[in-house]
């Protein structure tokens, strides 16, 4: 039975004020349209948040440039990182008090792979976002399997069977055939990995003795820091990639490459980045945390309000977030896609920050993450169905969210239907490229349902 997760907004206000000590309230000038105002009593106002140069840093973005953090009573610091590592260490190291990062950061991290921290994670930063690019080559010899729709474009979604014949060709030639995606347990590598073994093209496993994941392998995945990729792909030193936007339509932009499939038909509405914090710093400065995470709900909810993508466009455009080109950032920020050149189509739900709950820290999302670790070999061992659930509640912390998504109820900022009425847990869905159906309550009958991976 569903967990009823809001039950009065009023009520969880008045118990948050007794429980976390709030000052009193300051009523806003637009009184009609928003009510009162809570005050938190920060422990710890002055802020440094880390970020990847993406476009799902959004919500960074905006909560600082719209006044959130400022409204919530932080004075935040945005500060671009050179790559994943990076961003993980500084975290752990407690020089960044939060960042952007890979939804599979804070889970491997916690659950045995890489460099092992108690980190959580209140807020999920977006939905979809990245795609898969190859070189001018690849595609040159991926085209001809492709079916054709009436007007003589290519279908989608773009199937990896269509990849078989290059990878043949580079064999022959006596080049192993190399791909790049962004960090060992990124969500890019998941993805490239499904995209690739749903049509029977091995990625390659993890061992003890190969941290690279290349055993068996049809195909050579490699790290490369997301601005790096176009460059990398330019260069001939990797022949295709999976990375978050705008790097695949600056691909597009170059003349250096095609897109070819994004994440959203891999697996619709997957997530994609999470926002992190140490445990802690949640348990130090517990109201610091719900603070944040209001202002990142409220971001969410602005950038996917009709008429802000623009506005978010030449904001992430500036030198200090993405400092991509206008025209890049807008081709998948606001509802199209570029794949082949001239080929621009519509998809609204390429970059998802607040619709279908995208802001919530759902459990499922980070047990699919575990059960692909577990897959490719990343968690060597078998572990026990209830092993999942209970290690993503370590980390996935949705009663920090509730929090403070009730509290944003009872100022009118968000409206109560907001708030999912849920378990924690998403509706067993099939909306993969596969048609696989995963049940995150059933963890070991879903990995057992590949043909390429561990068996449990």
């Amino acid at each position: 039975m569903k967990k009823k997760v809001l039950k009065s907004a009023a009520f969880a206000s008045l118990l948050l004020a007794i429980s976390c000590g709030q000052t009193s309230t300051t009523e806003k000038p637009e009184a009609q349209a928003v009510s009162d105002t809570t005050t938190l009593e920060i422990e710890k106002p002055q802020l440094t948040f880390g970020f990847i140069k993406l476009t799902d840093m959004a919500p960074l973005a905006i909560a600082k440039e719209k006044g959130f953090f400022e409204d919530e009573g932080l004075f935040v610091s945005v500060e671009a990182q050179s790559n994943w590592k990076n961003v993980l260490d500084r975290v752990i190291d407690g020089q960044l008090d939060g960042s952007h990062m890979l939804a599979g950061q804070p889970i491997a991290a916690g659950a045995g792979f890489g460099r092992q921290a108690e980190l959580v994670t209140p807020f999920s930063m977006d939905l979809n976002g990245n795609g898969i690019t190859v070189s001018n080559n690849v595609w040159s010899m991926m085209k001809p399997n492709i079916p054709k729709d009436s007007e003589g474009k290519p279908v989608h979604p773009i199937r990896s069977e269509s990849l078989k014949p290059a990878i043949k060709t580079y064999n022959e030639q006596g080049n192993a055939f190399k791909m790049g995606m962004v960090f060992p347990v990124s969500t890019h590598n998941y993805e490239i990995r499904y995209w690739l073994a749903a049509d029977d093209i091995h990625p390659g496993m993890y061992t003890k003795e190969n941290i690279q994941g290349q055993v068996d392998a049809d195909v050579l995945l490699s790290v490369t820091p997301p601005p790096q990729m176009p460059a990398t792909l330019e260069s001939g030193t990797i022949y295709g990639y999976c990375v978050g936007e705008p790097w695949n339509q600056q691909a597009v932009f170059k003349g250096i490459g095609v897109p070819v499939v994004t994440n959203y038909d891999i697996w619709k509405n997957n997530p994609e980045k999470v926002f992190v914090m140490t445990k802690k710093f949640v348990e130090q400065y517990p109201n610091t945390a719900v603070a944040v995470t209001k202002a990142l709900i409220r971001a969410g909810k602005w950038l996917d309000e009709p008429g802000n993508r623009a506005e978010a466009v030449k904001i992430l455009s500036m030198s200090q977030y993405v400092g991509a080109d206008e025209v890049v950032l807008a081709n998948s920020m606001t509802g199209t896609f570029e794949f082949e050149k001239g080929d621009k189509r519509s998809m609204p739900d390429f970059n998802v920050f607040y619709r279908y709950n995208a802001t919530y820290p759902f459990y499922s999302d980070g047990i699919w993450f575990l059960t692909q670790m577990r897959r490719w070999g990343q968690i060597p061992e078998s572990k026990s169905a209830e092993w999942y659930g209970e290690k993503i509640k370590e980390i996935y912390r949705p009663d920090i969210w509730t929090k403070a998504a009730e509290i944003l109820v009872s100022e009118g900022k968000i409206p109560e239907s907001d708030i999912p009425d849920t378990d924690g847990y998403k509706p067993v869905t099939d909306e993969f490229i596969d048609g696989k159906t995963y049940d995150a309550k059933d963890p070991i009958g879903y990995i057992n349902s590949f043909n390429i991976g561990n068996k449990d």
